[in-house]
């Protein structure tokens, strides 16, 4: 299977984390979004990634999808299936996921906008979201299971991303979060190579 990623993607990261947990190979295609390649188009006509081609020649691209075809290849590596533990795991994903893309936007607004056309109360309204999503999450993590599912993936690659984009805002105002991630890399040696990285 190929991979479109790009090293500080956090979606890239989680599903490379997912990859790893459940021994199976990937190979990694880098992959510049803005510039569009053809083979990524062919791979997700968003232009998004993380893409992936299957072996069979199929695609399947957004990190959840991705991770849930994962989980169905290696018979519930992923993903608990009693109901409770199920809904845990998916919510803390969604939320983790959806605060990537809130503070994405805000990155994107600074790094793609002409000074003279950003909007802050845009971004503001994008950081609300991402703050109230943090705050949730500090309440959620007590009810993850122990084994590794892909909400703890999805939580450790966001706060992979933000230590490169947001440096010092966990540990400022999330405590609670912070020790999480510090204590991450015990639970999987792996986060290290795979973890997010500035390009």
């Amino acid at each position: 299977m190929r991979l479109f990623y790009s090293p500080a993607s956090p979606f890239a990261a989680k599903v490379r984390m997912a990859a790893q947990h459940c021994d199976l190979a990937l190979d990694g295609v880098l992959a510049d979004t803005a510039a569009e390649p053809d083979d990524l188009l062919s791979a997700n006509p968003l232009g998004k990634i993380p893409a992936l081609v299957l072996d069979d020649g199929g695609v399947l691209y957004d990190s959840a999808v991705i991770c849930d075809y994962f989980d169905k290849m290696t018979g519930g590596q992923l993903v608990p299936q009693g109901i409770d533990e199920w809904r845990a795991v998916k919510l803390v994903e969604a939320t983790a996921d959806g605060i990537a893309d809130a503070l994405i936007l805000t990155v994107y607004e600074d790094r793609y906008r002409p000074e003279d056309k950003r909007h802050q109360p845009w971004v503001d309204k994008q950081t609300r979201k991402a703050d109230r999503g943090l705050e949730v999450l500090e309440a959620m993590i007590a009810d993850l299971p122990d084994r590794l599912t892909t909400a703890h993936f999805a939580l450790a690659s966001l706060f992979g991303w933000m230590d490169i984009r947001f440096a010092g805002k966990l540990a400022a105002e999330r405590p609670a979060l912070a020790k999480w991630y510090a204590d991450f890399p015990s639970a999987f040696p792996a986060f290290e190579d795979l973890r997010p990285k500035a390009g």
